[in-house]
C-alpha cells in the first residue's frame, strides 16, 4: 500500500510542477494545491500504514498487546490540510485581485512598473 501511495504522490508532484511552470497564474495556483496534496500523501505513507489498528491506548494508558497505528502523521495531516486550505483561499483572493487589475492571468505580461515593448 505504501508503494501505491508513493507512486501516486510522485505523479501528483510531477503534475504540480508541470502546472506551476506554465505561464498562467491560475494553473500555478492549482499546481500549488496539487503539490500540497502530494506532500500530504507522502507524509501519510511515511507513517507506516497499519490496517485495522487504531491509534488508541488501552485503559489506564497501557500499551496494547497488538499493533498500534502511529497517530502523529494523522495529526500532522489534519494541520497541513487546514493550513493548505487557508493558503489556497488567500492565493485565490490574490489571483482574483490580479485578474481584476490586469485583465489577464499571464505572469509574463504582469509588469505594472515596466512599460510594454511597444510603449517606449
Amino acid at each position: 500500500m505504501e508503494t501505491v501511495l508513493a507512486l501516486l504522490s510522485g505523479i501528483l508532484t510531477a503534475c504540480a510542477v508541470w502546472l506551476m511552470l506554465s505561464g498562467n497564474l491560475l494553473r500555478f495556483l492549482f499546481g500549488l494545491l496539487l503539490l500540497s496534496n502530494a506532500v500530504n500523501l507522502a507524509i501519510f505513507a511515511a507513517g507506516r500504514l497499519t490496517e485495522g489498528a487504531p491509534p488508541l491506548l488501552e485503559a489506564g494508558g497501557a500499551l496494547p498487546g497488538h499493533d498500534m497505528a502511529n497517530s502523529l502523521p494523522q495529526a500532522l495531516l489534519l494541520t497541513a490540510i487546514v493550513i493548505g486550505f487557508g493558503l489556497f483561499a488567500f492565493a485565490l483572493a490574490l489571483t482574483i485581485r490580479a485578474y481584476r487589475s490586469f485583465g489577464h492571468l499571464e505572469v509574463d505580461r504582469m509588469r505594472l512598473a515596466e512599460p510594454e515593448e511597444g510603449e517606449r
